[in-house]
């Protein structure tokens, strides 16, 4: 069945050549103008997939991430911001986004995201089966894709937080690189200004309650990357 992907940019050129790209591709395509057709299109149809420029009237992109996010959606997020706008993309990463893309882009690695984050998320279905992992306290379903505390309290994930601590704990005190978990995160290398993992794992050391200043779960490697030094056991 082919996938729905959800288009919001007040830039009519750009939504109708991105468009109709992505239709010949074999995608499913709505546009929306702005937040509050967003809202009525993700309502009657919800996508497999938002693609979400950060620059919109009224409503900006960061303040509906923020908002898709805070409602539990789990719909996967590509943001769209302005080249040199490295603050912005820190937050929208911070928001939820689970990647972004600067313009002006080509639509053939516009294409290449939007596979890799569906392949992703379609990966994620797959495995929503009753298989967890279990560290330090913390229970990492796999199935509903959230963290379970000690108190039983259920600690929601975006995907890409989900998707790198996934992969930490599938590789318990093992180094991974940088690189190795943006392809993970994004099936793309970190190029030497893209701080998407740093962000994820300063999120992540959030959720964990484990202090940035001392981790004790998810340490940094000097010159080698992240580690979550811990024992995890997989529950079946």
């Amino acid at each position: 069945m082919p996938r729905r992907l959800l288009l919001v940019d007040d830039d009519p050129e750009l939504t109708r050549l991105i468009g109709d790209y992505l239709r010949q591709q074999g995608y499913l395509v709505d546009v929306a103008e702005d937040g509050e057709r967003m809202r009525a299109q993700y309502a009657v149809r919800k996508p497999d997939m938002i693609i979400l420029d950060l620059m919109l009237p009224g409503e900006d992109g960061l303040s509906l991430c923020r908002t898709l996010r805070f409602s539990d959606s789990d719909t996967p997020i590509l943001m769209l911001t302005a080249r040199g706008d490295d603050i912005d993309r820190i937050i929208g990463l911070e928001m939820g986004a689970d990647d972004y893309l600067p313009k002006p882009f080509n639509p053939r690695e516009l294409l290449a995201r939007v596979k890799s984050i569906l392949r992703r998320s379609q990966n994620r279905e797959a495995t929503r089966q009753a298989r967890q992992l279990a560290f330090a306290g913390w229970i990492l379903d796999l199935g509903a894709r959230h963290l379970i505390g000690c108190d039983s309290v259920v600690v929601p994930l975006t995907g890409a937080e989900f998707t790198l601590l996934h992969l930490l704990a599938e590789n318990p005190n093992q180094v991974l690189s940088r690189d190795q978990l943006l392809d993970g995160l994004a099936g793309r290398e970190a190029s030497p200004f893209d701080r998407t993992v740093d962000v994820l794992i300063s999120r992540l050391r959030r959720r964990l309650g484990d202090d940035a200043r001392d981790p004790q779960w998810i340490k940094t490697v000097r010159n080698g990357g992240y580690m979550l030094a811990t024992a995890v056991e997989q529950i079946v």
